[in-house]
């Protein structure tokens, strides 16, 4: 069957406007090309000035498209960004959280390391150490202060012996039994110790207080000034306790009477050194 050559719009009336509205179109685009061209060749400047005009008008909506072009074409570069700096986040987190405990694990030989350096050379000054054992225990909630040592008489160990901790003095050993000791706490009450300042040597008593920190008071009648930050050490007075040996630091300054901080708590240390007294008491007649 031959195809149908009727090309008429029949009676459909919007079809109708359609095709003429079209030719009309064709029509005017054809005139206004050829308007152009003719100005083009025989007025180029009025020509530029049309073109000119036609580009002010279309640069703002060219422009308003070639954004949203940019903008949709920037979504998929942003979203892999997203992901990948998601990625990159953890992975730095997984590095810090290595590195800390890294950090934590050296500063936790560095502390190891440092105490056991202040143990030895604490055994190489003292004159005769008898032995270094491990405080077990220390009371520190009732007026009374004493520390376990798990050290005794097999050990050598002996009642009157004082005992100290690599940053100063601790006590003296008031009870020995086979594998352990008792011992009087410089923060007891019952506690006296003959100190001086290092300064100028003036000699005091450090006596305990009961609550975790001495007395310093003065050997002299009055008017004896003591000045924050004072350090006190033992003066070998007595016999006990060895010379030099640090004892406490005075928190505020004052006359005659004054509060001090021990150097060496108990609590905070885990190994002690026992020594023997100074100067030891004469043997007992008939022994």
């Amino acid at each position: 069957m031959a195809p149908v050559r009727d090309r008429r719009t029949g009676f459909s009336r919007r079809r109708q406007y359609g095709v003429f509205l079209g030719y009309v179109l064709a029509v005017a685009g054809a005139v206004v090309g050829a308007a152009l061209l003719v100005a083009s060749a025989f007025d180029p400047p009025l020509f530029a000035g049309l073109r000119m005009t036609a580009a002010a008008t279309t640069a703002p909506v060219s422009t308003l498209l070639a954004n949203a072009t940019r903008s949709v074409a920037d979504v998929p570069g942003a979203v892999g960004d997203w992901f990948a700096v998601h990625a990159r986040n953890r992975q730095l987190a997984e590095q810090l959280r290595h590195q800390h405990q890294l950090l934590t694990r050296a500063r936790g030989l560095s502390y190891e390391n440092r105490r056991l350096r202040a143990l030895l050379d604490l055994r190489e000054r003292a004159a005769q150490p008898v032995v270094a054992a491990r405080l077990v225990s220390s009371t520190a909630a009732s007026g009374r202060r004493f520390a376990l040592l798990n050290a005794g008489r097999f050990s050598g160990v002996a009642v009157g012996m004082p005992v100290r901790g690599p940053v100063g003095l601790i006590g003296r050993v008031v009870e020995t039994g086979p594998n352990a000791a008792r011992i009087l706490l410089l923060v007891d009450p019952e506690s006296i110790v003959p100190v001086r300042r290092t300064r100028d040597g003036v000699p005091a008593i450090a006596a305990g207080r009961g609550d975790g920190s001495i007395d310093i008071r003065s050997v002299y009648t009055t008017n004896v000034r003591f000045g924050a930050g004072d350090l006190f050490v033992t003066s070998g007075t007595g016999g006990l306790y060895p010379p030099g040996v640090p004892v406490a630091r005075v928190l505020r300054g004052g006359r005659d009477t004054v509060q001090a901080r021990p150097f060496a708590v108990p609590d905070t240390l885990d190994f002690a050194l026992v020594e023997r007294p100074f100067m030891p008491m004469p043997a007992e007649p008939g022994r």
